[in-house]
């Protein structure tokens, strides 16, 4: 199914005592390309996070945000300084003493101050740490493919009808193109014969004239290449596989077609077809910048 490069998902889970949020965005971008925000005592996590994404993302510049907060910490520890806390109650009573300050230093008081409360927690388990953020990556992660897969569909539907008008239009040169010469034979016959005064015409010499004419202005090497294209072009958008460098190349093979027989054109309905043609080329081209 064809992705856009654009998403966002979100996930929240509760897992052995950590409250963790995963949120993933993309926009469009020519390869994969990660950047994160993850708290600095979760950094290990990040290349494993990197990795398990590019698994199922091909292209887009990815940006991810994790936040844990523990909500419960078994094993963890608070130890006192003491030989701190000494020292800051000394500097209080100093102060005291030599303002005439009213002494008024509690418990609450003394444990604001850096240092004198230190938290120990036991030491984590990385494995098991990410396999519960794994369980909540995977969930933002589906949210965020199925929002890329949804405008995706959108897009698949744009370029398809697209790629229907273009291929009607080939089918009106492929109508056109052999009318312009017996036109452009009857223009000739009918001045040569103003020329030679209604006198005989070399029929030989017209037939010559027709053959060259004929050969300047075929298309139908062009055409049958552009169906050829606009055939892939179905296949690619129906497949699983993400195609948005393959779309970029064909797209430019099927403007490069399409200009080939704009420059052989001599028939103001055939050039009008090719502008029609051209125009929705780029609007396929700019749809399919955003496909993954």
């Amino acid at each position: 199914m064809i992705r856009s490069m654009t998403g966002y998902g979100r996930a929240q889970q509760t897992i052995d005592g950590m409250d963790i949020t995963f949120e993933i965005k993309s926009v469009n971008h020519r390869y994969y390309e990660y950047s994160s925000r993850l708290p600095r005592a979760y950094g290990f996590l990040d290349d494993k996070i990197k990795s398990h994404l590019q698994r199922m993302i091909s292209r887009g510049k990815v940006d991810v945000y994790l936040f844990i907060e523990t909500v419960d910490a078994p094993g963890s520890s608070v130890t006192i300084n003491h030989t701190l806390a000494k020292a800051y109650l000394d500097a209080y009573k100093e102060l005291h003493e030599t303002y005439g300050l009213r002494e008024d230093v509690s418990v609450s008081v003394l444990a604001r101050n850096p240092d004198i409360l230190t938290v120990h927690k036991s030491a984590e388990d990385e494995e098991a740490v990410w396999n519960a953020v794994r369980a909540v990556v995977d969930e933002a992660v589906a949210r965020f493919v199925s929002m890329r897969e949804l405008e995706g569909a959108r897009m698949r539907e744009d370029v398809m009808s697209r790629r229907d008008t273009i291929l009607r239009a080939v089918e009106k040169v492929e109508e056109r193109s052999p009318q312009t010469v017996k036109e452009h034979m009857d223009k000739v016959t009918q001045r040569m014969r103003e020329l030679l005064d209604n006198a005989a015409v070399d029929e030989q010499r017209l037939l010559t004239e027709a053959a060259i004419f004929a050969d300047k202005i075929a298309v139908a090497e062009e055409t049958v290449r552009l169906r050829s294209h606009l055939d892939q072009l179905e296949q690619l958008l129906s497949g699983d596989e993400a195609v948005g460098r393959k779309l970029d190349f064909l797209v430019q093979e099927i403007n490069r077609e399409t200009n080939t027989i704009g420059s052989k054109a001599s028939d103001v309905t055939i050039a009008r077809l090719v502008v029609d043609m051209k125009a929705e080329i780029e609007k396929i081209r700019e749809q399919i910048q955003n496909i993954e």
